[in-house]
């Protein structure tokens, strides 16, 4: 079954929930989502991914149209994985004095490379962000991590909040729904 879904103009993580609304509606194979923003093409393309289908993209008039086909025998499970996904909500760990803080969260990110386990992914929300942004000292860190296929993913709302954006050195800009669907998929999440 075929299905369209126009999501030009909505902000993220609308186009996003929108296609996975399709894809989880039934016997969808042939689904195409048109965006209009560079991060919702980013997100669905990558939502389509993790779901099994094949994504084709075309740029028409200022619109991608982000075709995604799936095999009709092909099964996907929702089942928990035995990934790891930690979220880390502020630039330092814990409260309490703020040059601590600092050093603990950049001996965390240090340490992340050093441990054995299955990390995934690395969520940055809220004051987070700036870990991810042009000045941070724990950019070397995670570009280490992302070498070592570690997913960097920063909320898009949280680095247009602190105006940002702009500034993201590493990794990829991200929305809630899938910064939540990643978090709720992994066998483990640990929040910082």
């Amino acid at each position: 079954m075929k299905k369209v879904i126009d999501a030009r103009g909505l902000d993220c993580p609308e186009p996003v929930i929108l296609t996975k609304k399709a894809m989880d509606s039934g016997d969808v194979s042939d689904l195409i989502a048109i965006v209009d923003r560079t991060v919702a093409l980013e997100n669905v393309t990558r939502l389509a991914k993790s779901q099994g289908y094949s994504v084709d993209v075309k740029e028409e008039n200022g619109s991608y149209y982000i075709h995604m086909n799936k095999d009709k025998q092909e099964l996907v499970t929702s089942k928990k994985n035995d990934d790891i996904a930690i979220l880390i909500t502020s630039n330092l760990f814990g409260e309490g004095e703020k040059e601590l803080g600092k050093v603990l969260m950049k001996s965390f990110l240090y340490s992340l490379k050093e441990i054995e386990g299955n990390l995934t992914h690395l969520i940055f929300m809220n004051s987070g962000v700036f870990l991810t942004t042009k000045g941070s000292e724990v950019i070397d860190n995670l570009k280490a991590l992302e070498n070592d296929n570690v997913e960097i993913l920063s909320c898009g709302t949280c680095l247009d909040f602190y105006g940002i954006k702009e500034s993201l050195e590493v990794g990829k800009v991200t929305n809630m729904y899938t910064a939540l669907e990643t978090l709720t998929l992994t066998k483990k999440s640990i929040t910082v």
